[in-house]
């Protein structure tokens, strides 16, 4: 879907959640972000901005034990799908666009009649560092 129309407040959260150094934040640090920088955004605006951007395909919103985390994500403008894979050692959640994937995805739907969404996938496993340390 391309996005036409942004209000100030999406401008805002969208270029808050890219800014993220760790790749992904909670709505409530992302309110905590914009009214550190000056913004007069309410925690109920964010999840309203967060929700909208997440059906135009800007973010996504991965649900994890701890809770919901949003990460920005560009390859849904450029005709790509990415999946996202979460460690579970230190916690980390890392955005990849790989196109290997669509293989599986194809397979799923071609023999087990079974469409992935791949914006709403999370895999598990351990991530180099952690799997570095594994084996130390």
């Amino acid at each position: 879907m391309s996005v036409t129309y942004m209000t100030r407040q999406q401008r805002a959260v969208l270029q808050c959640i890219a800014d993220c150094r760790d790749g992904c934040a909670t709505a409530a640090e992302l309110a905590e972000h914009l009214h550190q920088q000056g913004q007069s955004v309410g925690l109920t605006t964010v999840y309203r901005q967060l929700e909208r951007l997440e059906k135009q395909g800007c973010v996504h919103k991965v649900v994890t034990d701890e809770g919901a985390y949003y990460q920005y994500c560009d390859a849904h403008a450029h005709g790509r799908d990415c999946f996202m894979l979460k460690c579970e050692k230190c916690g980390a959640i890392v955005h990849l666009d790989c196109s290997h994937l669509g293989e599986l995805y194809r397979h799923l739907m071609a023999e087990h009649h079974f469409a992935i969404n791949p914006r709403r996938t999370l895999f598990y496993g351990l991530c180099e560092k952690c799997s570095g340390e594994e084996s130390v």
